[in-house]
């Protein structure tokens, strides 16, 4: 297990300030809910961490370590809130989750090097076969490509793709907000049960507070570009301590009582 530690982040896009001087540890086996209002910064956060929006300044250490943001596959996972923006929709999933797969210097493939293509490919085969069993895709699917299956399990074979790569940190963003409610629950669930088994930390994105406070056990706070608020998920979003914390639980729908018409 590693911890996700952001020192001093900050994002320009010429005079524009995306993100500003961002301070946030993860610790290791646990989950930040990242929320803010719409331009906050929340995504291009997550971005930056990775090397899709260009950091201006600040360092990203996974394990104290400082990440190198060149790597291909390095040790933190994004996943998008399309799945297309990280599935090639001419290639079967079987393919793509493969292809996110470590070289067979890999402990599980160590046994295969050296070995004809014959026995590489089916130690592969296999690995690609767990990954879309974690995830609750039947492997006999592995032929078929994205359009072929639903939103929800779209979003599943992107989430096999990220853990594939074996991360340490696994960053999710708002990935369940373009699906159905009734599939929003289970991917959820899946997340949350696929986190506490394999340890990684997680960053999550979201502007659902509900599902933050089911997912985090930290919640942080992006207003204008900047880190505002930060702390246990119950004492934030109970006794909110920035009026941006503030506003952003007033906005929360809520059921009013109403008058008996009978």
């Amino acid at each position: 297990m590693s911890s996700l530690e952001l020192r001093g982040i900050t994002v320009r896009y010429g005079r524009f300030t995306a993100v500003q001087d961002v301070d946030l540890l993860v610790p290791e086996g646990t989950v930040t809910g990242l929320v803010g209002g719409s331009g906050s910064g929340k995504s291009t956060l997550g971005k930056a961490v990775v090397g899709l929006a260009p950091r201006t300044a600040g360092r990203v250490l996974v394990a104290g370590r400082e990440t190198d943001r060149r790597r291909g596959r390095g040790p933190v996972q994004l996943v998008f809130q399309n799945p297309y923006a990280s599935l090639d929709p001419r290639m079967g999933i079987g393919a793509a989750v493969a292809e996110a797969l470590p070289g067979p210097a890999a402990p599980r493939l160590r046994p295969f090097r050296g070995t004809p293509a014959r026995a590489r490919r089916a130690a592969r085969d296999a690995e690609v076969a767990r990954y879309l069993e974690l995830v609750g895709i039947d492997p006999a699917r592995a032929a078929l490509t994205p359009d072929a299956l639903s939103g929800g399990q779209r979003q599943r074979v992107a989430l096999a793709r990220a853990l594939a790569a074996r991360p340490a940190v696994l960053i999710a963003d708002e990935i369940t907000s373009a699906l159905d409610v009734s599939v929003q629950g289970a991917v959820l669930n899946l997340l949350r049960r696929l986190q506490r088994e394999l340890g990684f930390a997680m960053l999550f994105i979201s502007h659902n507070l509900a599902v933050v406070r089911y997912l985090s056990d930290q919640v942080a706070v992006l207003d204008g570009g900047r880190l505002v608020e930060c702390g246990p998920t119950d004492r934030v979003l109970r006794r909110p301590a920035h009026p941006t914390t503030r506003t952003l639980l007033s906005c929360v729908p809520t059921l009013a009582p109403t008058e008996d018409a009978s």
